[in-house]
């Protein structure tokens, strides 16, 4: 019997006895149990993925240094070594970003740590030669260096940044540490940035998933001991870190849509799909929210996720560090 059969068996069998056993007629509550199916595994630290026009997903492996395609059959084939990527705890090679211009200049974007900062930087597919187009992300010894880059509907890169472990780069607005950044295909700043650079928001930790829903990006972020947030990010606004983590009263700074302890969260990747926020948890599973915040998780039995993306073919794309994943999300 296979995977989808059985879980869908399992439920069946559990309504029914709730239902004999007179303590409830409609089906159990745990939302862990959802039509999902692997396609590809053995992958070292899988952490980000995109589509090329053709339907393919190209993706990042942070330990491995490589970025590689992955076709509907479950083929994965390797496109590019990374040269000059250094790996710890959380550094590496992280984002991947796929030109909304493909067709024209067949051009992919990456983040990723180097032995002095974080970066971004764009190849085209096929070629070797890696072209650095946003450089000085302050990097942590082991941590906090966000990653995640994603094009936004108005055509225009943005990236979430860690404060490289030291809080007060999250307030400098010279800095680009604890920020989302906003920029052009060559890294220049974009044009309407609040600060006339390359700086969209601030005050963050360490942000680690991007999305928009109906227009609105929204952000998941680490936090430090307290609490994860999820944020509803907007031009100019600062987000509280190191003064607040999670809620506070501090004028001038923007609290959280919703926050969850560190224990049970530590959120990364981020999709709107079908309606809901999926965002990913690197504490086991993906929460399925609405904008508020509010809902559950989802997908336990994979353990930790790190990325979630709704692609083109209309499936939920669920990657974990050895793992991807397609899903329906019902």
């Amino acid at each position: 019997m296979s995977k989808r059969r059985y879980l869908t068996a399992a439920i069946a069998s559990a309504t029914s006895a709730l239902v004999m056993a007179g303590t409830a007629t409609a089906a159990p509550t745990d939302v862990s149990v959802m039509a999902i199916k692997q396609v590809a595994s053995g992958l070292k630290q899988a952490w980000a993925v995109d589509f090329l026009p053709d339907g393919k997903a190209i993706f990042t492996q942070k330990d491995a240094k490589t970025v590689s395609t992955l076709d509907k059959s479950g083929k994965v084939t390797k496109v590019l070594d990374v040269p000059g990527v250094s790996v710890t705890k959380e550094a590496g090679l992280l984002g991947i970003a796929v030109s909304p211009k493909f067709a024209a200049d067949e051009t992919v974007f990456i983040y990723f740590t180097t032995g002095s900062d974080n970066r971004i930087a764009k190849f085209k597919l096929g070629s070797t030669t890696v072209t650095p187009i946003v450089t000085g992300i302050p990097r942590g010894a082991d941590f906090h260096h966000g990653g995640r880059i994603k094009f936004g509907p108005d055509g225009f890169l943005y990236a979430g940044t860690g404060d490289g472990q030291n809080g007060a780069n999250a307030q400098n607005k010279n800095s680009l540490g604890g920020k989302v950044l906003r920029v052009t295909d060559s890294g220049a700043a974009a044009p309407g940035n609040p600060f006339n650079s390359r700086v969209y928001s601030y005050g963050h930790r360490n942000v680690q998933g991007l999305t928009w829903a109906n227009g609105q990006l929204y952000i998941s972020e680490i936090g430090a001991s307290k609490v994860d947030e999820l944020n509803k990010v907007e031009a100019g606004k600062n987000y509280g870190w190191p003064t607040c983590e999670g809620s506070c009263g501090t004028s001038g700074m923007t609290n959280p849509v919703k926050t969850w302890p560190t224990s049970d969260a530590t959120p990364s990747g981020m999709a709107f799909y079908k309606g809901s926020l999926f965002m990913a948890s690197l504490k086991s599973g993906t929460y399925k929210l609405n904008t508020g915040g509010s809902g559950g998780k989802v997908y336990t039995n994979l353990g930790r996720t790190r990325d979630e993306v709704a692609g083109p073919d209309g499936q939920l794309w669920v990657v974990t560090p050895g793992a991807i994943y397609n899903a329906d999300g019902s």
